[in-house]
């Protein structure tokens, strides 16, 4: 029970005289007044209704219904000829029902009236019936009526309850029974409509039922043993759940349709109870004046003072309270409630605005620390969040400042989002109330309003506390459920020494990075580590194992050998079930993992040799460092076995063909190491014959001299040259090797007799012996040669006369042309035809096919032109030679000049095979050749 002396009192609502409206000039409104006589009111569908006013001065018999607008312009309408007792506006339907009577005697019709719709100008009335039940006189107390239209209920002085089920506006589509009998009066009456369930309350003077309408036979249930008097009781709004109210002279009661609720000890008598959005209305009897029967109502009240309050039930305050004369009812239209004395005056009672209410309340909660119910008030005005939250702030430094930090952490919690977190965290950085920190950061990270700083702090709380539960239930949460940054709290996690929570964390929200990091720099776990590098994707994998591929291969090498295998080779990330959807295997860069073998040579050759065998197209460096490997391993081997084993393989390797692109880097690694058959292997493959010749020579091998000039001497010569000039510096006796090269020499003709002599002439070992029959046959091929050039000689000399005898005879005597056939056709001759001095004789047509030019002749011309090709180039090469001289004697570097022009082809052979006549130039010659030739010659028929 809430004690009524306890509730705050505030003024929420401005109270005013409702006035008529101001004269055109401009005077004061007087108050509007409404006629005596008022009997029964309601209000909705935007006018205030009346029923059974009394006509002027006088009574003029007639009872009428008079809707008052908000303009305040009175319109009626007859609606009875006695009186009006009853009236009830739906209020979402232009529905009216009314009870009056229209002859004397007790005999209540009622009437439902349409009112969009007239007749004659009035309001239809759709139907008429009878209200009493039976043929038994009683006079009606209460009426209700369900806004679906389907219900209506009439209370009656002698207990009894007539229900309307169907359409009420029509008397064809509804059914009227007695609901319910009684003893008592019936005082109130009232439906709830929950869902698909209808229930109608019934309260008398001395019980409260329920009745379930939904359901056949409408069965009820007794709520309570004591009542209330007529208009002491109605319907709550879903804010209350829709509870049905009933106000005796010492509480006020709430009911369910099944059960009684709550009770407010609101003493004194009670007049008049309405519902008005939340709030609960009560007009009571001035506790000075004497009590009245209950079932009296507001008869013989002219003079008495009545009380009106306006209660909040949920926030347990009086919203308003005043004094009236004499009240006849409250109604609520237009959104305020309009209060009808007795006299005629309506009063308006205009709630303030929701921000107006909170400041004149909150000055005077605040100051005596009536925050719970500041807030409560603020929530059923649905003040914003930003207001809401600058009264939990207020509250939270009050209790704060009292010493009671449970509950100001409470209330900060409740501005989160709104206040900026510094503010609370600073309060209770003290290690004291570092509990109540967790509980406000823990709020901010389910809100997902914390930063990295707010985390950090966390995770440190829980540490300081060492609350290992709390922290796993913190950072064990699924991965939709995260509220916090997850880089963070490992580093929180780690430096706090809490590795397995941090390794847990990094593993679940995928910090590769940092779980392998852990792993291996704190709790020392390679194993571990180098298996959970196994189940990443490639991309992953392969970039963790370049960065701590070094530790684990000095921790565990086996087992990250066999991981780079797999790695470079068909990758996939284990646990990973094989089948049609299965991921294609990816390989890595072997080359670039040869690093992480560093002081491992063991596994590196394992790693290497698997390479190779596996991925023949394996990068250059694998197999570059895999010969490199052998070469170091059959350098320092002792054992002649194994020694010969790892020349093999080395070998082999070279033998390969995988060095071909590096292989000077090839060379290199095998002079390095004197591994001598990959040396030369090498240099047969780079033709490198000089150098092969070398090697023998430098080791003074001197039958592999002479085997490498008879090998390779065809493709390079002047390595018999070499080994002449190798032999001849020995001061040993080298003549059966002297002899064999100077054989060679001779057979091929490779240097002059002369240089031969001055090569051996530094050996002092070697004497004329050696060379003798050299020179002798060298002699005499010289002898044999000087023959043949003079034979040739004279035979190009007779072979010049004849040409120049030849020429004279031209020049001196006719010639006459006796060719019979075309030079080129072979067919007989024909007019026209074209002869040339040199004998040859052609059809005009076949020499105009053929010729490129008019004046030489077609068959000569291929060889006349090699000849003066040969003049020119003689003639060119001899300015050069001048040109060539001087540029040698005015430069001061003349090797560059000569390499410039023996770039030219200047120093090319040319070889001429005709001699100048004595006195005569090229020029010359060619210049009379060309005057004495018979460039077009045609025989006229």
């Amino acid at each position: 029970m809430a004690a009524y002396l306890q509730w705050r009192r505030f003024v929420f609502f401005d109270r005013e005289t409702v006035r008529e409206p101001a004269g055109p000039d401009g005077t004061g409104a007087k108050p509007f007044a409404l006629p005596p006589g008022i009997a029964v009111c309601d209000s909705g569908r935007g006018s205030l209704v009346f029923g059974d006013i009394l006509c002027g001065a006088g009574r003029c018999g007639l009872r009428h219904i008079w809707f008052l607008p908000r303009s305040l312009q009175l319109s009626s309408f007859q609606a009875y000829k006695l009186r009006v007792t009853h009236l009830y506006q739906l209020k979402q339907h232009s529905i009216l029902v009314s009870i009056g009577e229209d002859e004397e005697g007790i005999n209540p019709l009622v009437k439902v009236w349409n009112l969009e719709k007239r007749d004659g100008g009035n309001p239809l009335c759709t139907r008429i019936f009878p209200a009493i039940p039976g043929n038994k006189p009683t006079v009606v107390s209460c009426l209700t009526v369900h806004e679906n239209l389907n219900f209506m209920a009439i209370g009656f002085a002698d207990g009894s309850v007539v229900l309307t089920k169907g359409d009420i506006t029509r008397d064809r589509h509804s059914k009227t029974q007695i609901l319910h009998e009684g003893s008592y009066p019936v005082t109130g009456l009232a439906f709830r409509q929950s869902g698909k369930t209808t229930h109608l309350f019934v309260v008398t003077t001395e019980n409260i039922q329920s009745y379930m309408l939904s359901v056949k036979d409408y069965p009820h249930l007794e709520l309570d043993t004591h009542g209330c008097g007529l208009r002491c009781s109605s319907i709550s709004d879903p804010s209350q759940d829709l509870q049905f109210i009933v106000a005796g002279n010492e509480c006020v009661y709430l009911y369910q349709p099944d059960e009684r609720g709550p009770c407010f000890a609101f003493e004194g008598q009670k007049l008049i109870v309405h519902w008005y959005r939340g709030y609960l209305i009560i007009v009571s009897k001035d506790r000075k004046t004497s009590p009245k029967s209950e079932f009296s109502g507001n008869e013989a009240q002219n003079s008495d003072k009545q009380v009106l309050n306006i209660y909040d039930l949920c926030n347990k305050f009086i919203a308003y309270s005043s004094v009236f004369d004499d009240i006849v009812d409250v109604l609520a239209e237009w959104g305020s409630l309009y209060v009808l004395t007795r006299d005629g005056k309506i009063h308006v009672l205009q709630e303030k605005d929701t921000q107006t209410k909170l400041e004149a309340c909150k000055f005077m909660l605040f100051r005596k620390n009536l925050f719970e119910m500041a807030i409560n008030l603020a929530k059923s005005h649905h003040l914003d969040s930003d207001g809401l939250s600058e009264i939990f702030r207020q509250y939270g430094d009050h209790l704060y400042n009292k010493g009671n930090h449970d509950g100001a952490i409470q209330q900060y919690i409740r501005t989160i989002g709104k206040l900026e977190p510094s503010y609370v965290i600073r309060k209770f950085l003290d290690a004291q109330r570092i509990h109540n920190l967790t509980a406000y950061l823990q709020m901010l990270h389910l809100q997902s309003l914390a930063n990295a700083d707010h985390t950090t702090l966390l995770l440190n709380c829980y540490t300081k506390l060492k609350d290992s539960s709390k922290l796993e239930e913190f950072i064990k949460t699924s991965e939709s459920e995260v509220h916090f940054d997850v880089e963070t709290a490992i580093k929180v996690l780690r430096q706090a020494g809490y590795y397995s929570h941090a390794v847990y964390l990094a593993e679940k929200h995928e910090h590769h990075e940092w779980y392998l990091k852990i792993q291996l720099e704190d709790i020392k776990n390679y194993q571990e580590a180098l298996h959970y590098i196994g189940k990443l994707p490639f991309e992953q994998a392969e970039s963790n194992m370049k960065r701590y591929g070094k530790i684990l291969m000095h921790h565990v090498p086996n087992e990250t050998t066999e991981l780079l295998k797999v790695l470079c080779t068909d990758y996939r990330p284990s646990g990973v079930n094989e089948g049609p959807g299965m991921l294609e295997g990816k390989k890595a860069n072997s080359e670039e993992f040869i690093p992480v073998f560093a002081n491992n040579s063991r596994e590196l050759k394992a790693f290497l040799e698997h390479m190779t065998e596996v991925q023949a197209d394996s990068p250059q460096g694998v197999y570059d460092t895999l010969l490199e490997l052998r070469l170091q391993n059959w350098a320092h081997e002792q054992d002649e076995q194994i020694k010969e084993k790892l020349h093999n393989e080395a070998l082999t390797l070279l033998k390969s063909g995988r060095f071909k692109t590096v292989f000077d880097k090839a060379l290199v690694l095998c002079q390095m190491h004197n591994f001598k058959d990959g040396v030369l292997y090498l240099y047969e493959q780079g033709k490198l014959f000089q150098q092969i010749m070398h090697y023998h020579m430098q080791n003074e091998q001197y039958k592999k001299v002479i085997e490498v000039c008879e090998l390779y001497g065809d493709q390079e010569a002047c390595l018999w040259e070499q080994a002449l000039g190798y032999f001849a510096r020995k001061e040993e006796n080298c003549k059966e090797y002297i002899a064999a090269v100077l054989k060679h020499i001779e057979n091929k003709n490779l240097m002059p007799p002369l240089l031969v002599v001055q090569t051996l002439a530094h050996n002092s070992t070697a004497t004329l012996s050696v060379i003798k029959d050299y020179l002798v046959n060298k002699l005499q091929k010289q002898s044999r040669q000087i023959e043949q050039d003079e034979q040739k000689i004279q035979k190009y000399r007779e072979e010049t006369t004849r040409i120049r005898l030849e020429i004279e005879e031209l020049k001196a005597s006719p010639r006459i042309f006796q060719k019979t056939k075309c030079s080129i056709c072979t067919s007989a001759l024909e007019l026209p035809s074209v002869h040339f001095l040199c004998g040859h004789s052609f059809h005009q047509h076949c020499f105009e096919s053929y010729s490129e030019s008019d004046s030489e002749c077609p068959t000569c011309m291929p060889e006349n032109r090699k000849v003066m090709d040969m003049i020119r180039a003689q003639e060119q090469k001899r300015d050069l030679h001048d040109q060539f001289q001087h540029q040698l004697k005015c430069s001061n570097d003349g090797f560059s000049v000569v390499a410039d022009y023996f770039g030219r082809g200047v120093f090319n052979k040319l070889t001429l095979i005709t001699d100048l006549p004595s006195g005569k130039t090229a020029t010359t010659i060619e210049g009379g050749l060309q005057r004495e030739l018979l460039m077009h010659t045609k025989r006229s028929t």
